[in-house]
């Protein structure tokens, strides 16, 4: 099978983004899929989400400026088949030093080349910053498609507008006219409020046939997990966070499979209620 680059982009942060490129990372990386997940982020949160250190140039920075290989930047993790291009607080940097540059944007589908080449992957997710910033740009060019996580919010109904007119324009100037919307994953849903209830309704009506079925829901366990260096399937793998990540993750690999095997995936069938039960007898009168 040939490499799928995958960016997980929103502008807006606090939206689960980067849980979900660790989580999403580690349940492909357990079903035997080869993955790298690059930080793209200055923040370094996958980094240290995934419990690796950071390190003064030791982020895909000197690869972007064509200083070094990509290959060279890559750490091993704690779990198998997952490997990680960290990042640093001076990859911030990296959006005036790639501005100046000739093809600013392909600076790192340049880097990828040879990932592509040698066949080194199953898939290559990229953590993107909460921005529209040249290092997000990048992403976009040189991936395939784009998981865009959104919170079950009305803002974020917004945000999805902003960054479905980039992917178009990105696709139709030229940049990157392969580029595709993989999907579309709600995240901290809370089934106490309508609120969450009606955006998930609002997107799928939108998006019909790139929501996922399957939804995040706001789980304490989530937040914690980065603290201790470890994806939250791996910190607590019962938790409804965990589990509700590992359901997602099966749904993007079937999905993606089908893609790769040139059939339309078909619909996550949904559980049946449980028929109900018939009324007691009424006891009999006296």
């Amino acid at each position: 099978m040939a490499v799928r680059v995958i960016a997980l982009a929103n502008q807006k942060g606090g939206v689960g983004k980067t849980t979900t490129a660790i989580n999403l990372a580690a349940c492909v990386a357990a079903a035997g899929r080869r993955v790298l997940l690059i930080d793209l982020d200055p923040q370094c949160n996958a980094t240290s989400g995934i419990g690796v250190e950071q390190a003064p140039g030791r982020s895909i920075y000197a690869a972007l400026l064509g200083e070094t290989k990509l290959a060279d930047l890559v750490k091993e993790t704690r779990i198998a088949n997952l490997r990680i291009v960290p990042s640093e607080l001076d990859l911030a940097g990296a959006e005036i030093d790639i501005a100046r540059a000739e093809r600013y944007l392909h600076k790192l589908n340049d880097a990828l080349k040879p990932v592509h080449e040698q066949n080194m992957y199953d898939f290559v997710f990229i953590d993107c910053p909460p921005s529209l910033g040249i290092l997000t740009m990048n992403a976009l060019t040189a991936a395939q498609s784009v998981i865009i996580p959104i919170q079950c919010e009305y803002y974020a109904l917004e945000g999805l507008s902003v960054i479905s007119r980039l992917l178009e324009q990105v696709r139709d100037g030229g940049a990157n006219p392969r580029l595709e919307l993989e999907g579309i994953l709600m995240t901290m849903y809370d089934g106490r409020t309508n609120l969450s209830g009606q955006v998930v309704e609002e997107v799928r009506s939108h998006f019909a046939d790139k929501i996922y079925e399957n939804v995040i829901p706001r789980n304490v366990r989530l937040s914690e997990a980065p603290s201790f260096g470890v994806p939250a399937v791996e910190y607590d793998a019962s938790c409804t966070g965990a589990v509700a990540y590992r359901k997602f993750a099966k749904e993007f690999l079937r999905r993606a499979d089908h893609k790769a095997a040139g059939a339309q995936p078909q619909p996550t069938p949904q559980p049946t209620p449980p028929a109900p039960q018939p009324a007691p007898n009424p006891p009999p009168a006296p």
